[in-house]
């Protein structure tokens, strides 16, 4: 029986008729929904002391939509911090250190290589304006959480100088999102260098850059600096020649990474690596990795494809070439022919690449770090399955269980903020003085983001969500500290979404039930047109001869004069809760979805 016809069904029935009235009619529907419910639930006792089973925090996947692991065939891994989780903040302050020789190197001046990356500053997902040469946090809708300049956390008037509203839009050609582990150290070079031109005597202020003597430098020059020199320093400078040269120093090795990958093809699924790394690079780390016991790395993978060139790897794409093992180099030509295990590939793009493999989209899981590359795109664009890689989880959940104190504090101030207004109305003249309360909950909050670091958590600041937060909620299906957490799970998992409130539900108690008459005719409006089973067949019977005789004088003919209650379920809140593998996607389904009906 669907949710819908449920609510449907209980609006329609008065406070005094309420339980004999909806069970008498649940249970006249040929599902037998109301049984079978209440059957399991009996089983399960007193269910004001049901608890769902959860693993240990640690170990866990977090789900923010469902997904059924039988129904995935194609596992499909990144290999930089998914794979290779890269050993903080030795490798931040290895790309550090060569940027800032590399700027010095351009013309910068000497004095920046006093600088050094400071772990407990640079968070994920913040906003670099580069008018204003301001680093900004914040929430999903571009209001502004934090704003720092250098080094400088300015205090509200001061960032209203800059956005008057606190209100900044996410525009390409301004704002640059600093959204991968990769940009953490690019993240605190950017504020170090806005502070020491700010800060130094030789230069002078201007509202988007400084000046020195006739030389002007706006900030957004600056960003654009160390932008081509961390492209640099990544894919022309030393950086992979050092992590290679010194892979205990640098990358996390990890004896479960093999038997995950095992299990996954043990259970007769699919693997693929795609990665943006060339293959000279990958092949010096998933050795690191995964060789070992007379086995090379490439044999754990079905598919190997280096180059990807993401996120254009999911739209347009390249061409994709073979890659010659003994020298590492492109084969001339596009391949055409069927991917084979043991073979590597270059490029390509993710149309060529999941008719080649025989993928159809939704049964394939991809596991990524990078929540715009890796993530968002493979989601929006192809509707793959998205398992987003956040190693800065484990700190999270840390200060989360640690720190429950500070988050259940701000939470009564909040309450109590609400309780001075309570025997208040729109004829009230009085005015309460809440700014104590104010003051206080401004305290928490800066407590609890010190708790994170400088620039606080990832996900919050306070009780408001940050703008990565909102990304990862909408593109990545589940979400862990490792993919290797998925150790601890069955291959034939459902990981079941929470329910999604909304306030009016989050906020209102299910035992705070008003009568509908309380509510008056809004209430009532929505069972108007809303017949059970029985009435539907009583209402056929009476009507059918009228219908008949009225029909016949007319020289039309109407095939549904309205819609009919639907008798079993016909749709499923949840993708993956659906058993009917018969019914695809499209016309297909609704093919399905109308024979059910007709049933």
């Amino acid at each position: 029986m669907c949710i819908l016809q449920v609510s449907l069904v209980m609006s329609s029935v008065t406070a005094g008729s309420f339980s004999t009235e909806l069970q008498s009619e649940v249970l006249s529907l040929p599902s037998s929904a109301w049984n079978r419910s209440s059957e399991l639930l009996n089983k399960m006792g007193d269910l004001t002391v049901a608890k769902t089973y959860k693993r240990e925090t640690k170990n866990r996947v977090f789900v923010n939509r469902s997904l059924h692991l039988e129904k995935i065939r194609f596992f499909g891994m990144d290999m930089d911090y998914t794979l290779a989780v890269y050993k903080s903040p030795q490798y931040e302050s290895l790309a550090f250190r060569l940027v800032v020789e590399r700027l010095i190197c351009i013309g910068y001046p000497e004095a920046i290589r006093d600088f050094e990356y400071d772990p407990s500053f640079s968070v994920r997902g913040l906003w670099f304006d580069t008018r204003y040469g301001n680093l900004l946090k914040v929430d999903p809708y571009g209001n502004l959480l934090v704003c720092v300049h250098g080094f400088s956390f300015l205090e509200s008037s001061d960032v209203r100088n800059f956005y008057p509203n606190k209100f900044v839009q996410l525009d390409e050609g301004r704002i640059f999102v600093l959204n991968t582990l990769f940009n953490l150290p690019e993240t605190y070079l950017l504020s170090c260098l806005v502070d020491y031109f700010t800060n130094s005597k030789e230069y002078s202020n201007e509202p988007t850059g400084v000046n020195c003597d006739d030389l002007y430098m706006s900030y957004k020059s600056i960003f654009q600096d160390c932008r081509d020199a961390f492209d640099w320093v990544h894919l022309e400078g030393d950086l992979k020649k050092i992590t290679v040269e010194n892979l205990e120093m640098y990358v996390q090795k990890d004896g479960r990474l093999p038997i995950m990958l095992d299990r996954i093809r043990e259970h007769e699924k699919k693997t693929f690596l795609l990665t943006n790394s060339d293959y000279t690079y990958t092949k010096q780390i998933m050795s690191y990795l995964l060789d070992g016991n007379n086995r090379s790395w490439e044999t754990y993978f079905d598919f190997i494809v280096v180059d990807a060139k993401k996120p254009n790897f999911f739209s347009e794409g390249t061409i994709l070439r073979t890659i010659d093992k003994e020298t590492g180099a492109q084969k001339i030509g596009t391949f055409i022919g069927l991917m084979q295990e043991g073979h590597v590939y270059s490029g390509g793009s993710c149309d060529v690449f999941s008719e080649l493999i025989g993928a159809k989209g939704k049964d394939v899981l991809y596991i990524g770090d990078h929540i715009f590359g890796d993530i968002l795109k493979s989601k929006k664009i192809r509707g793959w399955r998205t398992f987003l890689v956040i190693p800065e989880l484990a700190q999270e959940l840390y200060v989360w269980t640690n720190k429950k104190t500070l988050y259940n504090r701000l939470q009564n101030l909040y309450a109590l903020l609400s309780d001075m207004f309570k025997n208040l109305d729109s004829t009230s003249l009085c005015m309460p003085d809440i700014s104590s309360v104010r003051e206080a909950i401004r305290e928490v909050t800066l407590e609890m983001d010190l708790s994170f670091g400088m620039l606080g958590s990832l996900f919050r600041s306070g009780s408001r969500q940050t703008f990565f937060a909102s990304q990862v909620m909408r593109y990545a299906d589940i979400y862990a500290v490792s993919f290797l957490n998925l150790l601890h799970y069955p291959f034939s998992y459902l990981f079941k979404s929470p329910s999604m409130l909304m306030p009016h539900e989050s906020t209102v108690e299910h035992d705070a039930a008003d009568s509908a008459a309380e509510f008056g005719e809004l209430v009532l409006r929505a069972g108007l047109g809303v017949k059970t089973v029985e009435e539907e067949g009583t209402g056929d019977q009476a009507n059918g001869t009228a219908r008949t005789s009225i029909a016949k004088n007319r020289d039309y003919h109407v095939p549904h004069l309205r819609a009919e209650t639907p008798r079993r379920v016909t749709h499923h809140h949840d993708e993956d809760d659906s058993d009917d593998d018969g019914c695809g996607d499209g016309l297909l389904r609704n093919k399905c979805r109308t024979a059910e009906v007709q049933s």
